[in-house]
C-alpha cells in the first residue's frame, strides 16, 4: 500500500457549505462518497463577512452574535448528510475566515474536499465560482466540484463509469490511482483517455508520407496510455481510448457519459496563482459531470 492511500484511510471526507442550493446538492453527493470511502463527513462553513456584518443581523432578529446564524448553515447541512445516511458519522465546525483559504487549509488532513459549483454570489451555475476555483488549484489533497447534472448522488452510478484524461507525463499517476479507486468503490468501468494532435508543421502533401505523422503521434500516444495504466489493478475493468483533438475538447465530450472525470494538477514548490494547468482549468468550468483535481506535487530543478 503506498503513502498516499495510507494518508486518506480514517481521514475524513470535508464538504464546503455555504447555505446555497448548490453547496447542499454538494452535501448529498459528499455524504453517498463518504459512505463509499468508509470515511466520516466534515462539514465546514467558512465565511468571513458575517464576523462584521452577521453581528448587525443577528441583533434585528434578536440573536446576539453572528454565531448562531452560521452555526444554523452547518447543523442544518450536517442533518441533512445524516438524514440520508444514518450510520454515517458527521460532525460540523464554523470558521470565520475566507472560504478558500480555510477549505484548503481543512484539505490538509482530509482524503478529499468536495465543493459545489458556486455559492450565493455566483451569477450563473454553468460558470465556475471563485472559491471553487481556488481551492481545486491550492489543495494539498484531491477537490471534486460538482459541476454538471450529477443527480446529488455518487451512488448508484448513473452513467456507469469513471473517465481519467492522461497527459504526456506518465510519472504523473496519482490521477490515475485515485479514477481506479473510485472505479472500485462504484463498481464501474475505469476509462482512461488520451487526447493527442499532429502539429501543423509536421503534415506533408506528399502522397506516400501523408498521414505517416499522424500514425507516429497516434502510437506514441497509446504507449503513454498503456505505460499510464501499468499499475491499475487487474480486478479494475480498464477501457483505453485515444482520440485526436485538444485535451480539453475530448474531456469535456467525454465528461457527457461519466459519473465522474479525474483529472491531475500539478503543484510546484514555492510557486503561488492558480496551479490547475489549461486542461484542468477548462474541464472545471465546462464539464458536464463532477470533477476530481487531483494534485502532483513537481519540483523545479
Amino acid at each position: 500500500m503506498n503513502a498516499e492511500v495510507e494518508r486518506a484511510l480514517g481521514e475524513p471526507l470535508v464538504v464546503g457549505v455555504d447555505g446555497s442550493e448548490p453547496s447542499l446538492r454538494a452535501v448529498d453527493w459528499a455524504a453517498d462518497e463518504a459512505v463509499l470511502r468508509g470515511v466520516p463527513l466534515r462539514v465546514v462553513y467558512a465565511c468571513l463577512w458575517e464576523r462584521y456584518e452577521g453581528a448587525a443581523l443577528a441583533r434585528d432578529i434578536g440573536k446576539s452574535t453572528a454565531l448562531p446564524l452560521a452555526q444554523d448553515v452547518a447543523g442544518a447541512a450536517a442533518q441533512r448528510a445524516g438524514a440520508r445516511h444514518p450510520d454515517l458519522k458527521v460532525t460540523a465546525d464554523v470558521v470565520f475566515e475566507e472560504p478558500e483559504y480555510a477549505l484548503v487549509r481543512e484539505g490538509r488532513n482530509a482524503s478529499a474536499l468536495v465543493v459545489g459549483t458556486r455559492g450565493r454570489s455566483g451569477i450563473a451555475e454553468m460558470l465556475l465560482g471563485s472559491v471553487s476555483l481556488a481551492v481545486a488549484a491550492h489543495a494539498d489533497c484531491p477537490v471534486i466540484v460538482l459541476r454538471g447534472s450529477h443527480d446529488n448522488q455518487a451512488t448508484p452510478p448513473v452513467r456507469g463509469r469513471v473517465v481519467v484524461g492522461v497527459g504526456e507525463d506518465v510519472k504523473e499517476s496519482a490521477a490515475v490511482r485515485f479514477a481506479a479507486a473510485e472505479a472500485r468503490r462504484r463498481g464501474v468501468p475505469l476509462e482512461a483517455v488520451r487526447a493527442w494532435r499532429c502539429p501543423a508543421h509536421e503534415t506533408t502533401d506528399h502522397p506516400l508520407l501523408a498521414g505517416e505523422s499522424a500514425r507516429l503521434h497516434e502510437e506514441r500516444a497509446v504507449e503513454e496510455l498503456e505505460a499510464a495504466l501499468q499499475d491499475v489493478p487487474a480486478d479494475i475493468d480498464v477501457r483505453r481510448r485515444t482520440v485526436e483533438g485538444h485535451a480539453r475538447r475530448v474531456l469535456v465530450d467525454a465528461s457527457h457519459e461519466a459519473d465522474l472525470l479525474v483529472v491531475g494538477a500539478r503543484r510546484r514548490e514555492g510557486h503561488f496563482g492558480l496551479q490547475l494547468g489549461r486542461v484542468a482549468h477548462a474541464v472545471l468550468h465546462h464539464s458536464a459531470c463532477p470533477v476530481a483535481v487531483v494534485p502532483h506535487r513537481v519540483h523545479d530543478a
